[in-house]
């Protein structure tokens, strides 16, 4: 093993990873011809956002989004939506879509016949996932402006805080793609994926759940992404963002090593 290489594995973060650019075109240049797999993401929260958001929030009425600040029903699961559809378009790339790459078309053997290696494998793939979730988080940003319930400048924020949630996610779910042996393994993704995203103060307030609950519902990485583009949106901007921020980045920096070094050993062994 070279200097060069040594060092690499000595740093934090995947090193070595410079021309992972080449990967993600590889990806933008297939979904070309699979373009209707990538939009049909769009839907689903906005979907949601006006069954449930316009719809019901009609019912509802206003409901106390925090410090006895009374908001649209919209308006306040908007952002929670927003955040989904960042995580939802990060995790489909980096679990089910890496997996069959991986274990079924054997893409990545051929990646290692060009000058690409293992770390810029982990880094492309999970800088794909980041752009599909960013463009999920776009569109419904836009729609979410369309439709009234964004209340607030800062929500241009939410654009790349969308970002940091698709970091965090792709990262961890590469990860955790690596061990999967078969299909029927990804029904734990899917045990984890749903009940965060109905039970991470998305449609509800914190304080609506159980107080034994509370801290379980906090201690999820959905509720800290729902958090942080809700205060964005709603213009409730303060040091708070900070606490939701570096959980999320230190979710995904941990997950990227930990992609990166196990995407290695899978690949060269």
């Amino acid at each position: 093993m070279g200097t060069a290489q040594r060092v690499s594995r000595m740093m934090p973060f995947p090193a070595g990873a410079g021309m992972a650019r080449a990967l993600v075109e590889r990806n933008v240049r297939a979904y070309k011809h699979a373009w209707t797999t990538l939009v049909s993401g769009f839907f689903e929260p906005v979907f949601y956002l006006f069954s449930l958001g316009v719809g019901m929030g009609a019912l509802i009425g206003d409901i106390d989004a925090g410090n006895g600040r009374m908001v649209a029903y919209a308006s306040f699961v908007a952002p929670a939506l927003m955040a989904a559809a960042a995580m939802n378009g990060a995790v489909m790339d980096s679990t089910f879509n890496l997996f069959f790459k991986l274990k079924y078309a054997k893409l990545y053997d051929s990646v290692l016949a060009t000058p690409l290696g293992p770390r810029d494998v982990a880094v492309g793939e999970i800088s794909w996932a980041l752009i599909r979730g960013g463009l999920y988080s776009t569109v419904f940003l836009l729609v979410a402006a369309v439709a009234g319930v964004v209340e607030s400048w800062w929500a241009v924020l939410a654009l790349p805080a969308a970002v940091l949630i698709g970091f965090a996610f792709a990262a961890v779910g590469m990860a955790a793609t690596t061990f999967m042996r078969s299909w029927q393994d990804f029904e734990y993704i899917n045990l984890t994926i749903l009940p965060m995203f109905l039970f991470s103060a998305t449609f509800f307030p914190l304080s609506a759940y159980p107080a034994a609950l509370q801290w379980v519902v906090q201690a999820t990485p959905l509720y800290h992404g729902a958090a942080m583009i809700r205060a964005l949106m709603l213009g409730d901007v303060g040091a708070s963002l900070l606490v939701h921020v570096i959980y999320l980045l230190v979710m995904g920096m941990i997950g990227a090593v930990f992609a990166a070094r196990r995407i290695e050993r899978l690949l060269l062994t």
